[in-house]
C-alpha cells in the first residue's frame, strides 16, 4: 500500500470549516456512546493560510476498546482504517471522495484524556490566534512542498522541526488560556 500522496497547497477555503461541521454531524450520528467530541484542526482550521485541502479531524472516544469495536461504524462511512498507524495510542482513518479518488477526511482518533489531544489543539488555537505566525507557517509549509512535492510523508517529516518549536509555544501559551478562563470563571461565580 502506498501511503504518499502529491502535495497540494491551495488557498483557505471558508468551506473547509462547512465541512468540518457537516463531518463532525455525521461521526456523531453513526458513533453514538463512542465520540465525546470531535475537533476540527490542522491547516484547514487555521484562516488564512494555506493547506492541503484535506480535513483532519480529532474524534475523542470514550476509550480505545469501545472505538475500536465501533470500526465498521466508521467503514459504512467510507473510512479506510489503519489502526495505530506509527502512533501509539491513536486510531487513524482516512477517506476519500468516491468520485475523484483524492483524501478528503483524515481522523486522528484518541481516547479522552490523551496527551495528543492537547498537543492538536493547542498548535491549531495557536495559529488562530497569530495571526503573524501562521504565515510563518504558511511559508514553512511552501518550504517544505517546494523540497518534497510528490511525497506527503517527506513533506510532513520537512516541517516537523519547525511544529516542535512552535508547538511548545502555543503548549504554553494554550494552559495559559486555560488557566485565565478557570480564574475568570471563579471569580465572576465569587462576585
Amino acid at each position: 500500500m502506498d501511503d504518499t500522496i502529491p502535495v497540494e497547497l491551495v488557498p483557505h477555503s471558508p468551506l473547509w470549516i462547512e465541512m468540518a461541521h457537516a463531518e463532525t454531524a455525521r461521526l456523531c450520528t453513526a458513533l453514538p456512546g463512542v465520540l465525546l467530541a470531535v475537533h476540527h484542526i490542522g491547516s484547514t482550521s487555521i484562516p488564512g493560510i494555506m493547506a492541503k485541502p484535506i480535513i483532519d479531524l480529532i474524534p475523542v472516544a470514550t476509550d480505545l476498546s469501545t472505538l475500536d469495536a465501533a470500526r465498521p461504524q466508521l467503514a459504512s462511512l467510507g473510512y479506510e482504517w489503519l489502526g495505530e498507524f506509527g502512533l501509539a495510542g491513536r486510531r487513524y482513518c482516512r477517506k476519500n471522495d468516491p468520485e475523484t479518488g483524492k483524501r478528503v477526511y483524515q481522523l486522528h482518533c484518541y481516547a479522552k484524556g490523551f496527551p495528543e489531544i492537547d498537543r492538536h489543539l493547542a498548535f491549531a488555537d495557536y495559529l488562530r490566534a497569530h495571526p503573524a505566525i501562521a504565515k510563518d507557517y504558511e511559508a514553512e509549509k511552501i518550504r517544505a512542498a517546494t523540497l518534497h512535492p510528490d511525497n506527503t510523508l517527506d513533506y510532513n517529516a520537512e516541517k516537523n522541526d519547525w511544529i516542535k518549536r512552535t508547538e511548545s509555544d502555543a503548549l504554553v501559551w494554550w494552559h495559559m488560556q486555560k488557566a485565565m478562563h478557570v480564574s475568570q470563571a471563579v471569580h465572576r461565580r465569587d462576585s
